[in-house]
């Protein structure tokens, strides 16, 4: 699943990760949201309704019916602001440390001991099962989608499709929108309720839609294997099941910081001058579900701290502007305070911290490049 996930939406910790950080400038629709914008929304294209029309007899002779294509098109469309974005996705190269930052805010954290709090019955019981550590089934849960309140609203048949349609990772997108329909065919969900990230990613912990096929289960009972109801159980039982097939080894824990009760495990420090961590064998199974290291550093300090354990201890070093963390808290919280709103103190320059670092550089006579630096915080008032 990772290379595909990979492929299929770039980026660290996917939708629930993407639409947090105070600083990040970017904030995802939440399921069940009044509305989406004007670009993802179907826009009249000649174009692609005859390539949805060659579909339909590729899609039929893979055993999706006519009725199921009519159910699974209706409504949907061309979605222009899929293709942008798809087109305007880089590898992110946020440090650990900022990565951190966002993963397991106190946010973050308490929300998830919250979550877990009020699932903790399912939770132990898919951990019975499955044998993954229910905090790092939550963890999961909290960088997906925000503990579900991230879960997107854009219909699945009309991101994949356009996707398949646009045709830059054409075979790709048109494998995905075949087992979407197959979903929709199966009956675990109905056509309205198909719905992902602007991507196609689905449910409380983003699976794309082959990945379902493979490993979503019924964890309910009730039949369907339902992870886009408000009920997460089927969402967190298939995750679990992922991760038990890819090889999870029950008993083990991910890893830690050194020195900070660390199990013994293989040492990596994936920010130079930062803290080293230990991992051990299911730190590579979590990398199955995103292959980066900061991604299965989030999920298992997340599940650390959501079972009561405490923050990162080591340092990390100043940024490339010679702030470190507390600085660039200091400057957000200054910024905002000359009416140079960062959109939260976080300690992240995204791109609201950085509009607002340009604006107040502006306000004064320098250049308007966004870059902070220890003279600009002095400026401010150190």
């Amino acid at each position: 699943m990772y290379a595909n996930r990979r492929m299929f939406l770039l980026g660290l910790g996917a939708f629930g990760l993407a639409a947090c950080g105070n600083g990040g400038g970017y904030r995802a629709s939440s399921a069940g949201s009044g509305g989406l914008p004007a670009d993802l929304r179907p826009t009249p294209n000649a174009a692609y309704d005859a390539w949805v029309a060659g579909f339909r007899a590729r899609a039929m002779s893979q055993g999706i019916s006519a009725s199921t294509l009519d159910a699974g098109f209706r409504g949907t469309g061309f979605l222009p602001g899929v293709v942008t974005r798809d087109r305007n996705q880089t590898e992110s190269t946020r440090s650990l440390e900022d990565y951190l930052a966002i993963a397991a805010s106190d946010e973050r954290v308490a929300k998830g001991r919250a979550a877990f709090s009020r699932h903790r019955a399912t939770l132990a019981a898919v951990e019975a099962r499955y044998g993954v550590e229910a905090p790092v089934v939550a963890a999961i849960w909290g960088l997906e989608s925000f503990y579900g309140e991230r879960r997107g609203d854009v219909p699945v048949v009309s991101a994949t499709s356009t996707l398949a349609f646009d045709g830059r990772r054409g075979a790709f997108f048109e494998k995905q929108l075949v087992a979407a329909l197959k979903i929709l065919q199966s009956g675990d969900v109905s056509a309205a309720n198909l719905k992902g990230s602007w991507a196609g990613a689905m449910g409380h912990t983003q699976f794309i839609p082959t990945s379902y096929q493979a490993f979503a289960v019924d964890f309910t009972g009730d039949g369907r294997r339902d992870i886009w109801s408000e009920d997460p159980s089927d969402s967190l039982a298939s995750t679990a099941a992922y991760l038990s097939r890819n090889g999870w080894t029950r008993g083990v824990r991910w890893g830690g910081e050194v020195g900070n009760g660390a199990p013994a495990g293989r040492i990596i420090q994936p920010q130079p001058g930062g803290p080293q961590f230990a991992v051990t064998s299911n730190f590579n199974v979590i990398k199955r579900y995103n292959n980066s290291d900061s991604y299965a550093i989030g999920v298992g300090h997340l599940a650390d701290r959501i079972a009561g354990g405490g923050p990162i201890r080591a340092s990390f070093p100043p940024d490339e502007f010679g702030l470190t963390k507390d600085a660039r808290v200091r400057l957000q919280q200054r910024l905002t305070s000359r009416g140079f709103d960062t959109g939260g103190a976080d300690g992240v320059l995204g791109s609201n911290s950085r509009k607002a670092i340009a604006a107040y550089q502006a306000s004064i006579g320098l250049p308007a490049t966004g870059d902070p630096s220890v003279a600009l915080l002095q400026s401010l008032g150190g």
